[in-house]
């Protein structure tokens, strides 16, 4: 089951999909062409969505401290 890692600035979402994606953990986001026509989609944050199982391991990587 896919899960919420967080919400971030769109640019940032796929950031964080590519470096997961690089340590093998399939990672996704949503929402990213949401409100595009009437130009708010800066506004609207980007969920990154992983499989519940990776979870932790998702966290302890794009935060390690």
């Amino acid at each position: 089951m896919l899960v919420e890692l967080g919400r971030y600035d769109r640019n940032l979402a796929n950031i964080i999909v590519g470096r997961l994606a690089s340590d093998g953990i399939e990672a996704h986001a949503f929402d990213g062409g949401s409100s595009i026509a009437d130009g708010s989609w800066l506004l609207i944050p980007v969920r990154v969505m992983i499989d519940e199982d990776d979870l932790d391991c998702a966290r302890q990587i794009i935060d390690p401290a």
